[in-house]
């Protein structure tokens, strides 16, 4: 199964829907051919380079997390169950409760919406919190979601980053 990677004190934990077939295949992180995480990662300033999937274990060291709502492996999101999501969700409840990262941003809108029983979500900055912390929506970087270029993704994300560090100032 591919874990979360956490750590103390991190900036943002992001949250994939689920690993994709490839991911389980190698066992990182967004590793499927064509998903724009790591790039988006460097280009939002969360790193000062980019990174690849198989050096998924060091995003820690610049404040930043990843785990997943479900951790079924799929070909796509969309064969999760509503069930499936609902569990996950209340694992993501302890595991941000447990971490206590300053932002929980969630890469998927949809899965967010049933996952958590909030229909009427949109991207940006939630209202509700989950496991105490604030909760802002992403896009989800999959290649499967052609709806999003690579400068929207950088600057949605470096949105999420800013907002991090300024709770991070006001702390």
């Amino acid at each position: 199964m591919l874990g979360p990677i956490v750590g103390p004190g991190l900036r943002v934990l992001f949250v994939g829907v689920n690993p994709s077939l490839r991911s389980a295949e190698v066992g990182h992180h967004f590793a499927r051919p064509g998903n724009r995480f790591w790039p988006t990662l460097h280009a939002a300033g969360f790193t000062p380079r980019r990174l690849r999937p198989d050096e998924d274990r060091e995003l820690p060291g610049y404040g930043v997390g990843v785990t997943n709502i479900a951790f079924r492996p799929t070909r796509a999101a969309d064969e999760l169950t509503a069930a499936e999501l609902r569990e996950g969700a209340a694992e993501l409840e302890r595991t941000v409760r447990r971490h206590a990262p300053r932002l929980v941003a969630i890469v998927g809108l949809t899965a967010y919406r049933i996952a958590f029983a909030r229909p009427r979500a949109v991207m940006g900055l939630a209202p509700e919190e989950i496991g105490g912390r604030p909760v802002w929506i992403l896009p989800n970087p999959s290649g499967l979601n052609a709806h999003y270029k690579p400068a929207d993704f950088a600057r949605l994300y470096a949105e999420a980053r800013e907002y991090a560090d300024a709770l991070a100032a006001t702390a």
